[in-house]
């Protein structure tokens, strides 16, 4: 078996994981709120790394020498994933990956201020394009916009804040050093933030298998997500994770009666096209200048 159809059995793996993970986090909505949900689900992903790291002799390579990082990194991806729970339990789902998709755009405006990178033509390009694509997915106006909408916006930025610094960790921390902390820091800030008001819910039996779910969920889509781009360019991979959109849609259909908007579809085109021309621009650029 080749490398790019690993990376393709790899990615099925992700879409199947960030799927459940939303069905999962709807369900759990009535009866937990965003921060309970990130608790727990943390939880139990901490409780998987550890497993893992300790069957596999790995746990070594947790280092506390870029806290600072690992906790600008967390805020990021903790905010944002709140804001994703809350979305997906208040508009429709296809809406929400939509938006979800315009990470990687915040990521161009984002790198030249953490990173150093320069904002090439390619990319401010990329950034723009993307921007109408989240133009025509909301069509915002006085009467329309959805607080959901604003929810689900917000949360790509706070993914793009966790991915630029994601991308600075890796330069000295491995994967199992970063999914510890953020499975740790992630548990405390949930544990601070659900336990603000003195009341966290305790969920009810019926809703554990979703909360398990959820948390093995985050931990199986981040792993799977890693392994294809170890295995296959990015410009191989994003394509496939980009079928996350059908996926959920459909299931929006079937599950919950949502009706298919075509000028979502349209604007997540237009925001899959903006981000693939730029990792295509950038795949070209670095092969020619080996």
């Amino acid at each position: 078996m080749n490398d790019t159809l690993r990376a393709c059995l790899w990615m099925i793996g992700a879409i199947g994981a960030f799927t459940s993970m939303a069905v999962a986090g709807r369900e759990v909505s009535l009866d937990l709120d965003t921060f309970e949900i990130m608790m727990y689900r943390s939880v139990i992903g901490l409780a998987l790394v550890l497993i893992f790291a300790r069957t596999f002799g790995r746990l070594g390579e947790v280092t506390g020498r870029s806290l600072g990082v690992h906790f600008i990194r967390n805020l990021f991806h903790f905010s944002g994933q709140n804001l994703w729970f809350h979305a997906i339990a208040v508009i429709p789902l296809a809406q929400v990956f939509a938006l979800e998709f315009t990470s990687p755009l915040w990521v161009i405006v984002l790198s030249p201020l953490v990173l150093g990178e320069r904002m090439t033509r390619t990319r401010g390009i990329a950034a723009a394009v993307g921007f109408v694509g989240i133009l025509i997915v909301t069509r915002p106006t006085p009467d329309t916009v959805h607080p959901g909408q604003l929810a689900a916006a917000l949360a790509a930025i706070g993914f793009a804040g966790s991915a630029v610094f994601t991308r600075r960790l890796t330069r000295t921390e491995s994967t199992v050093c970063i999914l510890f902390w953020l499975t740790l820091m992630q548990a405390v800030f949930g544990l601070i933030c659900a336990g603000i008001d003195g009341d966290i819910a305790f969920p009810p039996a019926a809703a554990w298998p979703w909360v398990a779910l959820i948390g093995l969920a985050g931990v199986t889509a981040h792993y799977c997500l890693t392994s294809a781009l170890a295995l296959a360019p990015a410009s191989v991979v994003m394509p496939i994770d980009f079928a996350r959109l059908p996926v959920i849609a459909l299931v929006g259909v079937v599950v919950y009666s949502e009706p298919l908007d075509p000028f979502v579809l349209m604007g997540a085109a237009l925001i899959f096209a903006a981000n693939y021309y730029n990792i295509l621009h950038e795949t070209r650029h670095r092969v020619a200048g080996m």
